[in-house]
């Protein structure tokens, strides 16, 4: 299925369903993609699926809309990442561009959401919103990465917002916006403070319900917050993509 161009972009849309295959390990019975986006399994564990998608062409640009979906069955698990960064673009179209996801996590699976960074290139304008549902035993491990502009280049326009239930509950509701156009102070002492990547880590597992994670500092530029649920995260900001992801993968260590 190719993706679909209307008139100010492309739509496109990728799906995945991961289901236990009864034998202890884990099946796609959907791996569906179109247009700029492409979806492959890979090697993975005894038990865990592991998918990648690939960026079949540039993009998002101006006025696209991709969306992806992923849906993981009770007993199954499944990790997806991505083969390469995602660079957001200026288009033909003045329209902003959007990149939506959508998760869904059953009980008893798992779900480990780790793609590379978002990077938001001069004169772009993109709106990327994440919504999670993860029942009650669920697991979910869900990174966030975004590097703002290139290397010596201003960014675009980025807004990014991350909505997670779990068991029904929301636990969380945060939005970020950066770039030309954005609230006043973003860049300011108060906000990123000069840093150019910003990223986080979200982890929801069962037992935290009855031991909650503590509130703690990671360094200077990562923090460790509880939320309101079986649920903890990790916000951090850093000068460059690869401080922004080890920051990220120490945060992911402590909890052990």
């Amino acid at each position: 299925m190719d993706g679909v161009t209307v008139t100010g972009g492309v739509r496109a849309v990728a799906r995945i369903a991961a289901r236990d295959d009864g034998r202890g390990g884990t099946a796609l019975p959907v791996l569906d993609s179109d247009g700029p986006l492409a979806l492959r399994r890979t090697r993975g564990g005894a038990a865990e699926a592991r998918v990648v998608l690939v960026g079949a062409m540039s993009g998002p640009l101006g006025g696209d809309h991709f969306t992806v979906e992923a849906e993981v069955a009770a007993g199954a698990r499944l990790r997806v990442g991505s083969a390469a960064a995602t660079i957001a673009l200026p288009g033909q179209s003045k329209n902003e561009a959007r990149y939506d996801v959508r998760l869904t996590v059953a009980d008893g699976a798992e779900l480990h959401w780790l793609p590379e960074q978002l990077i938001s290139a001069r004169g772009s304008d993109l709106r990327v919103t994440t919504q999670v549902d993860v029942a009650a035993t669920g697991r979910l491990v869900l990174r966030e990465e975004q590097v703002l502009g290139r290397v010596g280049e201003e960014p675009g326009r980025l807004g990014s917002r991350i909505r997670v239930r779990v068991a029904d509950r929301s636990v969380l509701d945060q939005e970020v916006a950066c770039g030309p156009g954005a609230p006043g102070g973003w860049d300011g002492p108060a906000g990123l403070g000069g840093l150019r990547a910003v990223g986080q880590l979200l982890v929801v597992r069962p037992e935290f319900a009855d031991r909650p994670v503590k509130a703690r500092v990671l360094g200077e530029n990562a923090a460790v917050m509880p939320l309101a649920g079986p649920a903890a995260l990790v916000s951090a900001v850093a000068a460059d993509a690869l401080r922004l992801r080890r920051l990220l993968d120490e945060a992911l260590e402590s909890f052990g």
